[in-house]
């Protein structure tokens, strides 16, 4: 019986320990999840390509673009 009760708790103690185990890595991914967090983590990462060279040039020419279409419309309206 002794032996018995001996496996019953290892088995005990291997379950609490398979909980922790699982409650920290469930709370993990719900960390990384968190909505807000991604929505900081996007922010910053559009920040940071904004600010280089590259993203400065790509939003000028597209300025120039939309500029240039809307010119286009504007004139096109006018002459009807």
């Amino acid at each position: 019986m002794a032996a018995t009760q001996r496996d019953a708790q290892q088995i005990r103690s291997e379950i609490e320990h398979a909980r922790d185990q699982l409650a920290g890595t469930v709370d993990l991914l719900a960390d990384r999840l968190a909505p807000k967090r991604l929505v900081d983590e996007m922010k910053s990462t559009i920040k940071a390509k904004v600010s280089s060279p590259t993203g400065k040039a790509v939003i000028g020419a597209s300025a120039i673009v939309v500029s240039l279409i809307v010119i286009r419309n504007f004139r096109r309206s006018r002459r009807r």
